[in-house]
């Protein structure tokens, strides 16, 4: 009997642990979550893109005629001034090396041209001859008329051929200069780049070198061709800007991106390289847009925006031509709004809506929302100010359930 007693006792215990067991188990427990509050204070919405500086106008150097540039002493960076620094010079091309047939050519047109010379100071000769014979029968014929010996048709014909003879003789001078300059030239298409009088002319011929002078003041960007060579006239060697008056921003939007953003928007310019973001304003947009493609093979339209600086060059005195910049445009700013954290929102039907805590219980609510820029969202209506909601809010989560805060590790 005391056994049996013992036995219903012991069954008795075990179905009130095992009763206490399975109702801790299945007992409502409050659900940890992260917590934040609705504030107010300012609030901003930006573009962000990556873009790089540039000069607003450039200055190419070119040779100005063919020859042979002199190497380029300057370096980048060097500071130039308009019309005064030299920087770079240029030498005459070397003439080209003669073959025979081209040689013996231009050897066949010096005879030709000292013949012709020749010829014309012969016809030089007889003019001078019948100019002196024309003045005397002038002077004669003058000094008759003078005495009624002779009439005065006889002295008008006189000065006539006078007249004439003195044109003939001119033209005859004129024609020996003609002669001269074409045995010039032929004898200058003899001259081949192994002449040795043309080659220390060449040499000691620094001082009449052709000067190149900087078009603009500033700083000499880049070089682009710095040794000496033989160049074509219009053939680029430096590029000069002035970096400290002239620096803007080129920026490649997102089509979509580029219909929000206004001239005159304002700009932070971040990750620059130095320790405080600079300042600045959209000046123009580009009215086109380009096909360009992402690190992924995606198609997308984009579109170049231009930043000016509005902070003075001294906060950027470091910051050079095509340099890599984060630009942050500002397409809406508040300095006083309600927000909430973008991380408490999701959608409920067709509306916006967070959970609330009030007395550890959630709260479904439905808001209105205005301006989100991915962090902070604009509350227009559905909650006040210090209300406390729940951040990343899970599926699981529902309205009325008893919630707890998570501790921070």
């Amino acid at each position: 009997m005391a056994r049996k007693k013992s036995r219903l006792f012991f069954s008795f215990g075990t179905a009130i642990l095992i009763g206490a067991a399975l109702t801790a188990a299945f007992w409502p427990r409050a659900v940890l979550v992260d917590m934040g509050q609705v504030t107010r204070g300012a609030m901003m919405v930006t573009i962000d893109e990556e873009g790089r500086t540039q000069v607003r106008n450039t200055y190419i150097v070119s040779t100005p005629i063919s020859g042979r540039l002199q190497r380029v002493t300057v370096q980048s960076g060097d500071r130039v001034i308009r019309g005064e620094t030299v920087v770079a010079q240029m030498l005459p091309t070397n003439p080209e090396a003669l073959d025979v047939r081209t040689r013996e050519q231009a050897r066949s047109a010096v005879t030709g041209a000292e013949a012709a010379l020749r010829v014309a100071r012969a016809e030089q000769n007889g003019a001078i001859a019948n100019n002196d014979l024309a003045q005397t029968d002038l002077a004669r014929t003058r000094a008759l008329t003078e005495r009624g010996v002779s009439s005065r048709a006889a002295l008008e014909h006189a000065e006539q051929a006078a007249r004439v003879a003195r044109a003939n003789a001119d033209t005859a001078e004129a024609a020996i200069a003609v002669r001269e300059a074409e045995l010039a030239n032929a004898h200058a298409l003899l001259i081949g780049f192994d002449d040795q009088g043309l080659a220390s002319a060449l040499r000691n011929g620094g001082d009449n070198a052709l000067k190149l002078y900087s078009p603009t003041d500033g700083r000499i960007l880049r070089i682009i061709q710095k040794s000496e060579t033989t160049l074509p006239a219009g053939a680029p060697v430096m590029e000069i800007g002035n970096i400290e008056g002239d620096l803007e921003i080129i920026v490649d939007l997102l089509s979509s991106d580029a219909v929000q953003v206004l001239v005159g928007n304002r700009v932070l310019i971040e990750d620059w390289g130095g320790a405080v973001s600079l300042n600045g304003e959209v000046i123009r947009i580009d009215p086109f847009g380009v096909t360009q493609y992402s690190a992924l093979g995606v198609e997308e339209q984009r579109v170049n925006a231009v930043i000016r600086f509005t902070d003075p060059p001294a906060r950027r005195a470091n910051l050079g031509h095509g340099f890599r910049v984060e630009a942050r445009i500002v397409i809406w700013e508040e300095n006083e709004t309600l927000t909430v954290p973008s991380s408490a929102l999701f959608r409920d039907g067709g509306d916006w809506a967070v959970f609330a805590v009030e007395d550890g219980v959630s709260n479904l609510r439905k808001v209105v929302i205005g301006q989100n820029n991915g962090v902070q969202a604009q509350v227009i209506n559905g909650l006040e100010e210090g209300t406390r909601i729940i951040l990343f809010p899970s599926s699981a989560l529902m309205d009325a359930m008893q919630v707890k805060e998570r501790s921070a590790l």
